[in-house]
Formats: C-alpha cells, structure tokens, sequence
C-alpha cells in the first residue's frame, strides 16, 4: 500500500527514513499473528503503530484494547489483565473478565511493559507460548487467541541484566522489533510538526497562526527536544495561546525551550539509547530541585560555604555524565548535607531527597487538582510510582 495514505489515515507527520521505515515494517506484519515490541523514547508516539498493526490484520472488527502496564497498581494488574473469581481478595465481590478474555479474537496493546512485575511477566509469558491463563482465584485453565503488541521506552537489556525482565518474554515480545527515532534525530521533519500543530491550535481556538522566523526555525531545529513529539506539540500550543506577536523571533522561542534537561545524553558508552526510568528520572529532578534551594541560599550568604557529602561533580553543573546518573541512583536519602559555617549560623541545615521529593510531589498534585495521571507525567514517572510514592509519603491523608 502506498506510504502517504497510510500516513493521512492515521494522521502522521515526517517523512525520516527511520519513520518510513517503522511504518512499512507494521504494515508487513500485520496481516501475521507474530507478536512485536515497539521500543523509543517516551514521546515518539509509539502507540500508533499497534493501531496500524490492528487494522490491517484480520482482526480489525475484533476488539483492540490498550493497556498502560505501567499505570496500573502492582496488587491488582494481575487481576485487570487475566481476571479474578469472586473472592479471590478483599474488595471481589464478583468475577471480573480481564483484558486477554475481553479481548480474545482481537489484539491487545501493552504499553510499559517492562513495568509489569515479574510475577505478571510469567503470566504474560505462558499466554503469549501457550494461549492460556488463569484467573486470579481461580485453578481453570482458560484459552485466548490474541494478538499481542508491546511498547516500552525502557532498554530492555539493561532490564534484563538487572533482572527486572525476563529475557524468555523478551524473545517472546520481540519477535519482530519496531524502532521509532526520537525526533532529534528527525530533523526534518520537526519545523513541519511544530508548524502543524500551530495550525491545528489556531483553528480549534480561532485565533491567528504563530509563524517561525528562518532563525527561529534554525533554533527549533537544533534544539535536542527531550521529550520528542509531546514537547512540541505543548510549546507549539503554549507560544499560541501566550504570545501576542505573532512573529516568532529565536529570543521568543528560547523562552519556552528549557535549558536544564536530562535527554541531552540520549546513548551509551557502547552506543545504545540510554533511557532513563521512572525513580532515576525522578531522582533527578530532585537533585535539580536541591540545587536551586542551595544557589537561592548563597544569594544572601556570604562566600565560604561548604558543601560536604556530595559526590564529585553532582549538583554543581546542570549536565551530568551517564557514569554519575547511575551512581546518583545508588545514593542512598539523606546522604546531601549542606553545612553552613558556624559563625553565620547557630545549626546544620540538612536537605534531604526525600524532603525534596515528597514536596515536588505535593505541589505537582496540587498544581494539577490531585489528578494523577497529569500529575505523573509532568514528573516523567509511571503512574505506579507515584502510587508508590504517595503511600510512601503518606500524601493521600
């Protein structure tokens, strides 16, 4: 089938190579029942692909369910994907059909799949060799006949080195794999995205279109865009609805493209992408975070602080290696202590990562009306962790 249709069908914008390429492999496979794990960044807009793969498979008047791995609490994800009897936990007062029964005949989509638990992995693993499942209370042997497509922005052989996958499912998912490009690696086609979604905004709010200058479009270009497609999209619309010139100058753009970003350093030693996950990301942030309070601290401080129990190079510059990113996810909470001298000051002040964290956390939620799913995705974590973490800090009291 011809490439351009298949793109104005489903909405797709660029014409990379590496896109073309994603794109003509789906469109291969789907008339097949092989199993595909899609891998890229968060952002790239990996969840078109499944729906390309549904719809010209056999399948496509069966039923097509999405499932965010990740978004689902660890206790019950079990329970939402294969089912449960009544009974089976507190709260079960009937059966429940889950997603692999509801979607029998059809195909389903796993999205964060290398965030299910391991346990979750070993269910998954005898549906996709076998068809078959259980219940959760339950001893009956089920069969379903269903596609299964996966996506994750997860490197899934650092997951499985770390045991956090199972490498029998991977070969299982993978039987073919999908590679979307980030879209710094798309340059071509980010000033037709960024211009695309100033025209969509504009005729949804019937207000005029925000045009790029030639230097602005050079700056847009060269920008390293972190969080791919969804950062566009969200600066195209923020300049639109902020801006009164409708002229954008690269001294107007720089406003909205922030400089302190953790997806400048997008591969590894070895040359693979390097994707950072859920509480390093996080952790991040935090440091970040700290870094601010202590240089808004030395304003109104006299030279000669002392910094004390922070690893070389860590919070004192705003890009770090791959090397420190991975010890920063070692260090331990408590461990950044910020002295002051004892003639300035009667005590310590002690800035912990979880005070930092936990506060983030709040304002993220209040900013966003306790709602948790934007909330989660303004910090770059899964839906779980936060759950995790708003136990872990007993934020929902």
């Amino acid at each position: 089938m011809e490439l351009q249709s298949l793109k104005q069908r489903f909405n797709i914008i660029g014409d990379d190579p590496k896109l073309n390429l994603a794109l003509d492999v789906a469109v291969q496979v789907a008339p097949t029942d092989l199993s595909v794990l899609i891998t890229g960044e968060s952002g790239v807009g990996k969840e078109v692909i499944p729906q390309i793969i549904h719809q010209y498979s056999p399948r496509k008047h069966n039923s097509y369910i999405a499932v965010n791995c990740g978004a689902i609490p660890e206790g019950t994800i079990d329970s939402e994907l294969f089912g449960h009897e009544k009974g089976s936990f507190t709260g079960a007062t009937s059966t429940r059909e889950g997603y692999f029964e509801v979607a029998n005949g059809g195909t389903i989509f796993l999205d964060e799949v290398a965030d299910l638990p391991l346990s979750t992995q070993v269910r998954l693993l005898r549906v996709l060799q076998s068809g078959e499942f259980i219940k959760v209370g339950s001893s009956k042997v089920q069969k379903t006949n269903v596609r299964v497509v996966a996506a994750t922005n997860v490197n899934i052989q650092n997951a499985i080195k770390t045991g956090k996958f199972r490498e029998d499912l991977y070969y299982r998912l993978a039987t073919i794999p999908i590679s979307i490009p980030p879209l710094r690696d798309r340059k071509g086609d980010i000033y037709m995205l960024f211009r695309k979604f100033a025209v969509d905004f504009s005729d949804k709010n019937k207000i005029p279109v925000i045009r790029l200058t030639k230097e602005a479009q050079l700056k847009l270009i060269s920008y390293p865009w972190p969080g791919n497609i969804r950062q566009l999209k969200s600066i195209a619309e923020q300049i639109s609805i902020l801006e009164r010139e409708r002229d954008i100058t690269p001294e107007i753009l720089e406003k909205y493209l922030p400089t302190e970003t953790i997806a400048t350093l997008p591969v590894l030693a070895n040359g693979t992408d390097y994707n950072f996950i859920n509480d390093s990301q996080m952790l991040y942030k935090m440091i970040v975070s700290l870094k601010q309070e202590i240089d808004s601290l030395k304003e109104g401080i006299s030279s000669g602080k002392i910094i004390t129990n922070i690893p070389s190079g860590v919070g004192v510059a705003q890009q770090v290696s791959v090397r420190e990113m991975r010890d920063i996810s070692d260090i331990k909470e408590n461990e950044y202590i910020v002295a002051e001298p004892h003639d300035l000051s009667s005590h310590d002040e002690v800035f912990s990562i979880k005070s930092q964290n936990e506060d983030l956390i709040k304002k993220c939620l209040e900013k966003n009306r306790g709602n948790r799913r934007a909330t989660a995705l303004e910090l770059g974590i899964s839906e779980r962790t936060l759950y995790r973490k708003i136990k872990q800090y007993k934020l929902d009291e």
